[in-house]
């Protein structure tokens, strides 16, 4: 309790600070030149994690393709938690050689979402659900959080758009600790501290349980043949997940000449250095207000 108090509190309470800054201040032109610039940063910061995730996660032809297939279901509309399971299913099946049309049986288990539904009234009891659900079945990179805001959010509940969910995103960019504490930013603009409360403590109150339960299990698990081809095609899917969010955020914020060239010098210094994103995203707010300013 006290490590992982101390390891989310200091986050949490700084996004909540820029929370309520963007709320009282998000929609000053200078403010919004700043973010012109940081989306795009967003975006490649996000790519170069997948990059890096994809070295780790698709270790074989096997999870290359349980990836790729899941990344074109989801881009039909196929449920993000059917993709995790069933992949992970398909992919330790497979491996078994139990059957070759495996990942066709089990993938489709799910349909798409409906485009226009109409937005559900928000609550605090919502909230919190939404975002334990959200904890509890949340998988592999801390990036991959970004489709499951995407669908329940913006496509299910209609409660934020993309734009904002770019902004949540930047904010959990340039400050300390886990990727997680966006919870607490996207908490607060739909229900003020008390929303960022119970969206902070919902995402985050799943994994000390998980922790807790699976601890003494975890290495007799991974030794287990069965298991780790599971978890190998759970983590497929979750870059899958990934590119997916990836390619909208893409179409979100990088969308005339200068995004784009911002885009390509953030790729540039990304993938060549280690360089800090925090540095970057600063590059990129300074950016975006110069150029908006001409």
């Amino acid at each position: 309790m006290a490590a992982g108090a101390s390891f989310i509190l200091p986050a949490a309470l700084i996004v909540l600070a820029l929370a309520w800054a963007y709320v009282r201040w998000g929609s000053l032109p200078e403010v919004e030149r700043a973010f012109y610039g940081v989306k795009p940063v967003v975006v490649v910061i996000v790519a170069h994690a997948l990059w890096g995730l994809g070295r780790t996660a698709l270790k074989d032809g096997l999870t290359l393709s349980a990836a790729l297939t899941s990344l074109g279901l989801r881009f039909v509309g196929v449920h993000e938690l059917a993709l995790l399971f069933a992949g992970g299913g398909a992919v330790m099946l497979l491996r078994r050689a139990v059957a070759a049309g495996a990942v066709l049986a089990l993938l489709p288990v799910a349909v798409g979402l409906p485009a226009a539904a109409p937005p559900v009234p928000s609550s605090l009891g919502t909230l919190f659900g939404v975002f334990l659900k959200i904890g509890s079945v949340l998988f592999g990179s801390g990036y991959v959080l970004l489709a499951f805001l995407r669908t329940d959010l913006v496509e299910r509940l209609r409660w934020m758009d993309l734009a904002q969910l770019l902004d949540a995103v930047a904010v959990g960019q340039i400050t300390p600790g886990p990727v997680f504490t966006t919870a607490t930013f996207i908490g607060y603009l739909l229900g003020g501290p008390a929303g960022a409360a119970v969206a902070t403590a919902g995402i985050f109150l799943p994994a000390f349980v998980f922790v807790a339960i699976t601890r003494p299990f975890v290495p007799r698990l991974r030794r287990s043949v069965w298991a780790a081809a599971f978890l190998d095609g759970v983590n497929a899917i979750s870059w899958a997940l990934m590119a997916e969010v990836t390619w909208h955020l893409a179409r979100a914020s990088i969308h005339d000449l200068p995004t784009v060239l911002i885009a390509l010098a953030t790729g540039l210094v990304a993938f060549r250095t280690n360089l800090n994103p925090v540095v970057l995203l600063g590059a990129g707010a300074v950016a975006g207000a110069v150029v908006q300013s001409l």
